[in-house]
């Protein structure tokens, strides 16, 4: 058996279960403070962001908790690669996904119909410590256990080609797709706000127009592929959550932001 060891546990979120399950909890006692109430809908997909949990796990939390509602064999967790350079897409070609909640298991077969139609790499070092995909896999086993899971990893390749990939996955019944980014990085509080608005405006309205008008988002090519599909697939779309790293750490000078979203 081969495991896709999680490389970020103890960093970016806890590797103990009983503190992660505290963590989920705590964000679950949040929602009613802050006013959030989860729509009503069958998410097809998700985008959720990928920062420490103690900053950008509330709005994360909301985003999985949403997908929880739809029942599906397998969910395909899709971000950028930060570590290591490469081109086209790479799948994680193992047969678990270790987290501290229990490992998931990768689903080889649909990840196999993958490669035979898009042609997938697998860049092993691109899957050691990559923590846009990483980091939403623990929520995947406190919701969903039991659901086989994906992690495709982009290098650099267009949104156009991702998005025949994610249009493909969308059209399956028994498909959730998750895609991770992050928004602006270490601007001050009013210039990220800014930018990001940018960004929601976009996803909100389904249009990358809107997005290539200043939208700095580190997965803004998932992003990008997703509107394509959804657009082409008449799905619609609506923002969860948005906040910013000073909401935890109260610094305002270098912020990074974060939203959740969802298409159905």
């Amino acid at each position: 058996m081969s495991l896709r060891i999680a490389g970020n546990m103890g960093s970016f979120y806890p590797k103990e279960p009983k503190e992660l399950e505290r963590y989920i909890n705590t964000f679950n006692q949040w929602e009613a403070k802050l006013n959030k109430t989860l729509p009503n809908i069958s998410p097809k997909a998700i985008i959720s962001p990928h920062a420490g949990y103690i900053y950008s796990g509330f709005s994360a939390n909301l985003a999985h908790k949403l997908l929880a509602q739809r029942k599906v064999q397998r969910i395909v967790v899709i971000g950028p690669s930060h570590h290591v350079y490469f081109e086209g897409v790479s799948g994680s070609f193992f047969d678990e996904y270790q987290t501290p909640l229990g490992n998931l298991t990768i689903e080889r077969k649909f990840l196999e119909k993958l490669d035979e139609k898009f042609g997938l790499e697998f860049i092993k070092e691109a899957h050691q410590k990559e923590h846009s995909t990483e980091t939403q896999m623990p929520f995947i086993a406190h919701y969903q256990p039991h659901v086989k899971v994906v992690e495709l990893i982009y290098g650099k390749t267009s949104y156009e080609a991702l998005s025949k990939i994610i249009s493909c996955l969308l059209k399956d019944k028994e498909t959730s797709v998750v895609i991770s980014t992050d928004l602006s990085h270490f601007y001050n509080l009013k210039e990220a706000n800014a930018l990001d608005a940018i960004c929601l405006e976009g996803v909100k309205k389904l249009d990358n127009t809107t997005l290539n008008q200043g939208c700095e988002a580190c997965g803004v090519l998932g992003i990008k592929a997703l509107i394509k599909s959804s657009n082409e697939l008449g799905l619609k779309s609506q923002i969860l959550d948005y906040r910013t790293s000073a909401d935890a750490s109260g610094d305002t000078q270098r912020v990074v932001g974060y939203m959740s979203g969802v298409v159905y």
